[in-house]
């Protein structure tokens, strides 16, 4: 995972590429930072409810020990079923949509991870936006690029066995937020196989399945909530003969 380091406020902080902040200008990213106080908010603590009204913009930052923030997106079906939409990371904004449209909630957003959050006004967001023309573009750009990955998600769910489905998000999950570590690159963030199931549409006994089968061709190497793909060419390769 490319990562930009910038200075911000006298500081320097790592921006993931490809994230909302990242693509700013230094002096729009600023800007940005200063809307609204960073708050402190641990693992596991809801920060958007699926269907409530608000209008905030929560901007992701990482926590005090520079582990990038984590967040997963999910949403419940009206029979209970909950799909998780994707990870969002430090650098990213979530609840962007709601304000953008003075909507409801689409999903749920809850911390993975220890992290820093800005809690910024719907309106004070959009205000920033007009007042900072590239931000539109960036803004535009990242909405275009979740799109594009829930489109490839629903190829997938047609096209695909779970196995070859599980690789395809793995391989594209290391490549946006993993690290290189010890015997090849980790994930970068952390999934129970329930929520990859959900991700691409299986059920955890499915997931079990598939990952057994990567873990014998040698491609992956699992633990409790800790994922570490040994072979990215031959993933890609093995994605590629199925």
């Amino acid at each position: 995972m490319a990562v930009r380091t910038t200075g911000t406020g006298g500081t320097r902080e790592n921006w993931p590429d490809r994230t909302f902040v990242s693509g700013l200008t230094e002096r729009s990213r600023h800007d940005l930072l200063a809307l609204a106080r960073p708050h402190r908010v641990p693992a596991g603590r809801v920060l958007i409810s699926q269907g409530e009204r608000g209008g905030r913009v929560f901007l992701l930052r990482s926590g005090p020990t520079g582990a990038t923030a984590c967040v997963k997106v999910t949403a419940t079906a009206s029979n209970g079923a909950e799909t998780l939409l994707g990870i969002r990371v430090g650098g990213d904004i979530v609840g962007e949509l709601a304000a953008l449209r003075d909507a409801g909630r689409s999903a749920t957003v809850t911390t993975c991870t220890d992290a820093v959050v800005h809690r910024i006004p719907g309106r004070v967001f959009v205000d920033f936006l007009r007042s900072h023309s590239e931000a539109w573009e960036v803004l535009c750009r990242m909405l275009a690029d979740r799109l594009e990955w829930a489109n490839r998600r629903q190829l997938d769910f047609g096209g695909y066995p779970v196995t070859n489905r599980l690789a395809r998000v793995l391989l594209e999950l290391v490549q946006r937020h993993g690290r290189m570590v010890r015997g090849g690159h980790h994930l970068g963030v952390a999934l129970s196989q329930a929520e990859l199931g959900a991700l691409i549409g299986a059920r955890p006994d499915a997931i079990g399945l598939a990952m057994r089968d990567l873990r014998a061709a040698g491609l992956v190497i699992s633990g409790y909530r800790s994922l570490v793909l040994t072979d990215l060419v031959g993933l890609q390769r093995y994605i590629d003969a199925d």
